[in-house]
């Protein structure tokens, strides 16, 4: 860890310790909950059959405004954002000069030329500084905010009776500002899990009494707080990826992580437009779904072999006891991504059998998050 960046820090870190977690761990520079006292199994099966509450103030938030805060975006994005709305979100990606993947972001829009850019790892505010110099825009961090994630199908009845507006209405990736427990929030609809679930955004001096009246709340549906080891899992199981360890080249293209739908070559010039161009179709490899002949996890950076050649690497995996299987995620050559094709896993001194299979490992349709009627 780089001494010299300054770490956040949660205003949860208590709550956090006292359910047994050493805080260890870090990610985008704040220590977060990597593992409680409670069976990461056992907090899996929470979020998939009842509801789990996670602290992912880790996630940093930009405030994106000004009189060209959208053409800003939409300079800066791979997606087009001008036609977001007031409570709309959108997931993006931000390139470099030469088409490779440098952040994921999610953005929100709270009104004309008014957002919110969340990010984790990536580069997103190194890379803004100088084009919003060509830009009447104004991009600051925003530090007083906490992010508390109820996951799970029981989150909606067990946040609806304390909010001072209805959700049973609130779509997938939209959002609204509000009151949670007494307490100024904006809610939004939406997660990691591959559940139906609300992420709570809220002021740092209020996240505690937020956490601690949510899990009251939900004490009869059965929620319970989980960890990021639980938050892993499901978004493994769900297929969902996490920069950068999902893009393993150093200069990944949205092609190769099928991240095409965030893409919108039509729209004007944007950064890196003319490199994503020329490397669609001139993809190296694909990120693609196995499920390993083993009950254990595989070691992530694992290499994928065809016939006794290397043709790719794995990225992220989980077992996962609610799916009975060993999952992985790996980046590999195009030839053999077609689903069936059998492959090998050299991982250390042992070897793994897997095969190529269809991507999410859960709920492949996503009626979880996306249900019928809502379509």
């Amino acid at each position: 860890m780089d001494q010299s960046v300054k770490q956040r820090q949660s205003i949860l870190n208590g709550r956090h310790r006292s359910l047994g977690s050493d805080l260890a761990q870090s990610w985008n520079d704040m220590a977060i909950p990597q593992n409680y006292a409670t069976d990461a199994y056992d907090e899996i099966a929470a979020v998939r059959y009842r509801a789990g509450l996670i602290d992912v103030s880790a996630l940093k938030i930009v405030n994106v405004h000004g009189a060209q805060a959208t053409a800003f975006l939409n300079y800066v994005l791979t997606s087009d954002v001008t036609g977001l709305k007031d409570g709309d979100s959108h997931i993006s990606n931000i390139v470099d000069d030469k088409g490779a993947l440098i952040d994921d972001v999610l953005v929100y829009c709270d009104g004309p030329n008014l957002f919110r850019v969340s990010h984790g790892g990536g580069a997103f505010e190194e890379a803004t500084p100088a084009v919003a110099e060509r830009f009447d825009v104004t991009i600051g961090r925003d530090d007083d905010v906490h992010i508390l994630s109820v996951q799970g199908p029981r989150a909606l009845e067990i946040l609806a009776p304390h909010l001072s507006f209805d959700i049973r209405d609130l779509k997938y990736f939209s959002h609204r500002n509000g009151r949670l427990f007494g307490k100024d929030i904006s809610l939004a609809r939406g997660g990691y899990s591959g559940e139906r679930g609300y992420e709570v955004f809220c002021k740092s001096a209020d996240a505690v009494q937020l956490w601690d009246a949510i899990l009251d709340a939900g004490k009869s549906s059965g929620i319970m707080p989980v960890s990021w080891t639980c938050l892993d899992t499901g978004r493994v199981e769900a297929g969902l990826l996490f920069f950068p360890f999902d893009m393993p080249h150093g200069d990944t293209t949205p092609w190769e992580v099928r991240a095409d739908w965030t893409v919108d070559l039509k729209k004007p010039d944007f950064r890196g437009k003319d490199a994503l161009i020329k490397s669609r179709g001139n993809e190296r490899s694909f990120i693609t779904g196995l499920e390993v002949d083993t009950d254990d996890t595989v070691t992530p950076s694992a290499k994928v072999f065809s016939d006794g050649r290397e043709v790719g690497v794995v990225t992220s995996t989980a077992y996962s006891r609610h799916l009975m299987k060993s999952l992985a995620m790996a980046q590999i050559a195009p030839a053999h991504t077609r689903l069936g094709t059998p492959l090998e896993i050299h991982d250390g001194v042992k070897s793994y059998s897997a095969t190529v299979v269809k991507m999410p490992f859960y709920d492949p349709l996503r009626l979880r998050t996306h249900p019928k009627a809502e379509r």
